[in-house]
């Protein structure tokens, strides 16, 4: 190529099957071409075999077994580790957040493959955005993990009853794939680890699963197969809700379409799914959030941008509906996407989609799994489990992962399941909390070590003394106003309780930042003790703590 001539650039934005894959296939079309450059966008800079993360949940497998580096895997691609601040197709220009100068990156292309993928969308429901757990990716199942351990070690300790309860209680939403896993897998772990490590009574031990439709699995496999699923998850002692829908949140009550409340202290989502939110901003033809390509993978009305996955409307070939959200559908159209950027470049004829589908696998736990194979052949039981390990294994891409994970497999038959909590999320100083009607947000005598200002909603605050007997107001606060303070400023318990009256939304602010604020902004901690002041004149001084330390 000639020097001053400049390559055509191929950005790719996502690092999901669907992006990783159309950067595999470009390399391999290239061969030796230097007139094309491949550039791949993703916020990590791994690959993860999805399928199998509910195996690193319950210590099947080891936590970065199904994680493989894209430099392994895309050696010829461009990498950049960052995420994506805009796309602007008029201009033909993708930005990028800064990294280590606070300055955007601005990359130029000439073909933009848009591969984003969905996400568990809780936007629109701050209870389920501050105390739902998602279960999408590596770092949700490790924060899931170490949530689980740390539990059932509390529960181990807990001498209250009800807490324990709730510290025992796992709930999951949704029952597709994901959820059907994720439940299966929790299951599995919590009733083998709590009775032998943590000595928990199996009884008291209780596993939800709450699905909107009539039965499990009803979009992706045939009746028969949902059926078996749900007898062998109820044998195993998974309580199954169905035709219910998970309506918001607490950070101890999981909250039901119908008003009725689970007390728990663990929630797993795996609804609502919904586009990348990046895809919204980007100017190209959408519908339901998603931008509409047609079987070859190109944009509607566009020449140079393309789409593919979950992000992407595509035909289905059978005339029926749209392509399913599968890492199958998107590893083909990746295949397809890539050979039609190259056919586009050099002048030759589009590929168009021609896939409908290899049929479905999910996996039970204990050794069980659903399939529904190609020619209408359905499988369930131990013979689908190894259907299920032996075509995913063999889907693996790499053959140093491959020999990983068949000796972690082997592992796992002699070796108990690893009770490590990684803990990579440092604490937050500021948290969203969301609370219903009647809930206490605090209560009188537990350790001040938050402080709470209120977004949306309205509180009352009881006198000292009254949420054990006849509740009696001492004071309502609403948006815009605080409470919590006085415990962080004198170092004691809390002196009265909070009770919620209307759905409450608020952030949270750590003893320690709290600390530090009123220390360095002297008008701020004024403020703030004429509002401690004008509380206590009708509140008795609460009693010093032991362990209480001063914040001044």
């Amino acid at each position: 190529m000639d020097a001053d001539t400049k390559p055509t650039r191929i950005v790719i934005l996502g690092g999901g099957f669907g992006g990783v894959y159309a950067a595999m296939t470009l390399e391999k079309g290239l061969r030796r071409r230097d007139d094309i450059e491949i550039v791949l966008v993703n916020r990590e800079n791994y690959f993860v075999f999805q399928p199998m993360l509910a195996e690193v949940l319950s210590g099947q497998m080891g936590i970065l077994e199904p994680v493989i580096p894209i430099r392994r895997l895309c050696p010829r691609t461009h990498l950049y580790f960052r995420d994506i601040s805009s796309v602007d197709v008029e201009k033909k220009l993708v930005t990028l957040a800064p990294g280590y100068r606070p300055r955007p990156l601005v990359l130029e292309y000439d073909h933009l493959v848009i591969a984003l993928g969905d996400v568990t969308d809780f936007r629109f429901d701050p209870g389920l955005r501050a105390h739902a757990l998602p279960f999408k990716n590596l770092s949700d199942t490790l924060r899931l993990r170490d949530h689980v351990l740390r539990v059932l070690g509390e529960a181990e300790i807990e001498d209250d009853d009800e807490l324990r309860q709730e510290l025992l209680t796992f709930v999951i939403a949704g029952g597709g794939y994901s959820g059907v896993e994720v439940a299966a897998s929790l299951n599995d772990f919590v009733r083998e680890v709590g009775p032998k490590t943590f000595g928990l009574e199996p009884e008291d031990i209780r596993v939800i699963l709450i699905h909107s439709k009539e039965r499990l699995l009803q979009r992706e496999l045939h009746s028969s197969l949902g059926e078996y699923a749900q007898r062998i998850l109820r044998r195993r002692g998974v309580e199954l809700m169905l035709e219910h829908r998970l309506r918001s949140a607490t950070e101890t009550h999981a909250i039901l379409d119908d008003g009725s409340r689970i007390c728990t202290r663990t929630l797993v989502s795996t609804v609502p799914s919904s586009p990348n939110p990046l895809v919204e901003s980007i100017a190209l033809r959408q519908k339901k959030g998603k931008i509409i390509a047609d079987r070859t993978m190109r944009v509607e009305g566009s020449t140079s941008e393309w789409a593919l996955g979950d992000c992407a409307l595509i035909p289905h070939p059978s005339g029926e509906g749209d392509c399913p959200k599968t890492a199958q559908f998107a590893v083909r159209q990746a295949t397809t996407c890539a050979h039609n950027i190259l056919a586009a470049i050099d002048g030759r004829p589009a590929k168009t989609f021609n896939f409908t589908g290899l049929g479905s696998l999910g996996v039970l736990g204990h050794r069980t799994a659903v399939a529904q194979l190609p020619g209408g052949l359905k499988l369930s039981g131990l013979l689908a489990w190894l259907a299920w390990r032996t075509i995913y294994w063999w889907k693996l891409p790499g053959i140093d992962r491959k020999v990983r994970i068949a000796l972690s497999w082997l592992l796992d038959l002699v070796v108990p399941p690893e009770l490590v909590q990684s803990k990579f999320d440092p604490p937050q100083a500021m948290v969203h909390a969301h609370f219903e009607p009647g809930e206490y947000v605090i209560r009188e005598g537990d350790v001040g070590d938050r402080l709470y200002i209120i977004i949306q909603g309205k509180a009352e605050i009881l006198k000292p003394g009254s949420f054990v007997s006849e509740p009696e107001v001492m004071a309502e606060v609403g948006p815009g106003e605080i409470f919590g303070e006085m415990a962080l400023l004198d170092g004691n318990r809390r002196g009265a309780t909070v009770r919620c009256l209307e759905p409450l939304d608020v952030f949270t602010m750590a003893k320690n930042e709290f600390s530090h604020l009123v220390n360095f902004l002297p008008d701020l901690r004024r403020n703030v003790e004429q509002i401690a002041k004008q509380r206590q004149s009708t509140t008795p001084e609460p009693v010093p703590s032991d362990d209480a330390c001063s914040t001044s």
